[in-house]
């Protein structure tokens, strides 16, 4: 099967704002235009207009039509990576968190190797900033904590979670890298396949060099952005 009409119209519109032709505060054409431009039904210009809202590149107001979106990039702060949330708020986005799985799996090697654990609790959750899709948090938690804690973690960041419940992270082994899109992720972040993705990929330790909690964010990288300072002492 071809690519639906509505997506064609979608991915043109979405063309147009990264080249600059239409910009943050612009009115997109309104149905009936794209109905001419495109030769296209109404339920289809609407769709289309329906597919760059659920991206969060559009807003649409009632009775006047629709509009690009500001396209606000956040940045989290490597100097204190375990304060997500307060680096979000100063820069006035919300977090908000969807979990997609949380359950009690046999763990693949590599993680065995640095929880110290055969099963873990798997969480896969989206974090959304400001309503936006912007991260999926793929996270292995050893199990003690993950049953004492389940609906917590459930509803928050983990590492959050845990120091609410008095259990401080002493260090943390962090990666960066890039990546892009693949059918998974595209549909979780509501971007094209091969959008491209930062991944940050962590390990959480408590006293003793006990390692809790090892995972990957995996995020757009037209929505965050990492930053440090390093200081020469």
């Amino acid at each position: 099967m071809g690519t639906p009409l509505h997506a064609i119209i979608s991915k043109q519109l979405r063309d147009r704002m990264v080249s600059g032709q239409y910009k943050p505060g612009d009115q997109l054409p309104s149905e009936h235009q794209l109905m001419s431009e495109f030769e296209v039904s109404r339920i289809t210009a609407r769709r289309a207009i329906a597919n760059l809202m659920q991206q969060g590149l559009v807003v649409v107001q009632q009775g006047k039509g629709a509009f690009v979106a500001s396209q606000q990039k956040v940045t989290h702060s490597l100097s204190s990576p375990l304060l997500l949330e307060a680096d979000m708020a100063q820069q006035g986005v919300t977090i908000t968190v969807r979990t997609l799985v949380f359950e009690l799996v046999t763990v693949p090697q590599d993680v065995q190797e640095i929880l110290a654990v055969s099963i873990a609790y798997f969480q896969k959750k989206v974090l959304l900033f400001n309503g936006v899709p912007g991260c999926v948090d793929i996270t292995y938690i050893v199990p003690e904590l993950g049953e004492i804690y389940a609906e917590d973690l459930k509803q928050q960041l983990s590492l959050t979670v845990l120091e609410k419940h008095g259990i401080f992270t002493e260090k943390l082994d962090a990666v960066i890298e890039c990546t892009q899109a693949d059918d998974e992720t595209s549909e979780q972040l509501e971007v094209p396949l091969g959008h491209p993705l930062i991944v940050y990929q962590h390990t959480a330790y408590i006293e003793g060099n006990c390692a809790i909690v090892h995972g990957k964010s995996i995020s757009r990288g037209d929505r965050l952005c990492y930053s440090v300072q390093i200081n020469r002492n």
